[in-house]
């Protein structure tokens, strides 16, 4: 048992690193690890740091506090963004609402405009000064800033090649015009992209900060993947497949994320040699426990329903979904999954209920749990 190490439940025997750990290797836990991104509810904020809070008045101090007291990883925690309406350097005008974002205007109207500042991004990748020394030392400064908010919680960075960045930016209708009279530009984006992460990555890659990385790309709906898997081989896999690798080689785990029903669409994301999945949506074809049964060789997370659950369900509901997940996949003795809502904690949810999540990971241990085994 490590000692002097930071216990959500106090009969914890690994520490969360060691849990993560193992988790991602399919080994036997002490309990099931708790992952989430939690910066976005009042009510769960107050709950767990014992704070006052009213309306969106706290910061990443207190996030960081209830990060510490719930969870064995996280997302890199963010502070309420406030109200305002803000435009971006590259004129995209943006309204805020303390716990999300929306898109409310473009510098581009039509498919030529599109092309026109997917272009003008294109030549600031290329022609951007790089310091691959001044990168690692800026990550790693950023982390450990993180960390000193989150405690011993696992902070799961994000990792991108910016294929949803160029759709959503130019909105679906737009984009769907412009890859079909420009798809040689698109497919230059994507190379400049992915050449671009991939010099970060190999400077900054480094598993003492973190085992495992998130590539977040959207690319489905409720009813399946939004493109042809054509489309997807020529301008998403290809350098997921690269970046995967490329975090591979520093010893660091890659989740992949996309909301929606990506069913289909998982063979094609092993085969890029991702090592799990994240953000499991059961109403829509996505359940955790199926997902494990049938590919057990990968890591899964966010398989509790994150809006008819969490935000409309009783404590009781919600202890009874995180026992089914741990009971019927086996988790406390293959590892391969984490607890978390299929979406984030946001403002409906709450507290009793997030807290109910987490209690009912605590309720359930392996009885026979020994560190040595495998």
């Amino acid at each position: 048992m490590a000692t002097g190490m930071e216990r959500i439940f106090p009969t914890d025997v690994l520490s969360k690193r060691e849990r993560l750990e193992r988790t991602l290797a399919h080994q036997p836990v002490d309990r099931v690890c708790l992952h989430e991104q939690l910066s976005y509810n009042p009510r769960v904020i107050a709950d767990w740091t014992h704070k006052p809070v009213s309306g969106f008045n706290y910061g990443l101090e207190e996030i960081g506090l209830a990060i510490q007291r719930s969870l064995d990883t996280c997302f890199p925690p963010t502070a309420p963004c406030g109200t305002a309406r803000v435009t971006s350097p590259d004129g995209f005008v943006y309204q805020h609402d303390n716990w999300t974002t929306w898109r409310v205007g473009r510098p581009f109207d039509d498919v030529a405009g599109a092309r026109r500042w997917l272009l003008t991004w294109m030549d600031r990748l290329r022609n951007e000064d790089f310091d691959p020394n001044g990168a690692r030392r800026r990550y790693r400064e950023d982390v450990q800033a993180t960390q000193a908010l989150i405690g011993e919680t696992v902070l799961i960075n994000f990792s991108q090649v910016s294929f949803c960045a160029v759709f959503d930016a130019m909105g679906l209708e737009l984009y769907t015009y412009f890859s079909a009279d420009y798809p040689e530009t698109l497919d230059d984006f994507m190379h400049v992209s992915c050449a671009h992460e991939l010099r970060r990555v190999r400077a900054v890659g480094d598993r003492a900060l973190s085992p495992v990385i998130l590539i977040p790309e959207d690319f489905a709906t409720k009813q399946g993947p939004i493109f042809p898997p054509a489309f997807l081989h020529r301008y998403l896999y290809p350098f997921v497949r690269e970046l995967t690798r490329a975090w591979h080689e520093h010893g660091i785990a890659v989740i992949y994320h996309s909301d929606g029903n990506y069913r289909k669409a998982i063979p094609d994301l092993m085969a890029c040699g991702v090592d799990g999945f994240y953000c499991l949506e059961p109403g829509v074809g996505m359940d955790i426990v199926d997902l494990k049964r049938t590919w057990p060789a990968m890591v899964w997370a966010g398989g509790v329903d994150g809006v008819d659950l969490m935000e409309r369900g009783t404590p009781e509901q919600v202890r009874a979904e995180v026992r089914r997940h741990i009971q019927e996949t086996d988790a406390l003795r293959t590892g391969g999954m984490m607890v978390a809502s299929s979406s984030e904690i946001n403002p409906p949810i709450p507290p009793e209920n997030y807290r109910a999540m987490v209690e009912a990971v605590g309720e359930l241990r392996n009885p026979g749990f020994s560190q040595g085994e495998t």
